[in-house]
């Protein structure tokens, strides 16, 4: 086992540490765009280390190529996806 993948191992339990911390920051906050702002940061933090985690343990490979790709996917639709239901969830209450 070289370094990069213990290393890499770290930062993937690191990312589902944040996964957790953020789980238990859902079911402190009582409003719903507060829940909201959590999740996304749970969203983006945790899974954004765990798989640059995972890129680290498996080192240049096809299948690192692929992760970059969906963390670059993540990144760009994360905050559009919770725009989206934030912003209709204030339409609804508006109109309602």
């Amino acid at each position: 086992m070289t370094i990069l993948e213990i290393i890499g191992h770290i930062v993937v339990v690191i990312g589902l540490i944040f996964v957790a911390f953020g789980i238990f920051g859902i079911y402190k906050f009582k409003a719903f765009y507060q829940r909201m702002l959590v999740a996304s940061k749970i969203d983006t933090v945790g899974t954004v280390t765990v798989i640059l985690g995972m890129g680290m343990i498996h080192g240049a490979s096809m299948f690192t190529v692929r992760l970059v790709l969906i963390l670059v996917l993540l990144l760009l639709l994360g905050p559009l996806s919770t725009h989206m239901v934030a912003r209709t969830a204030y339409m609804s209450e508006r109109d309602g």
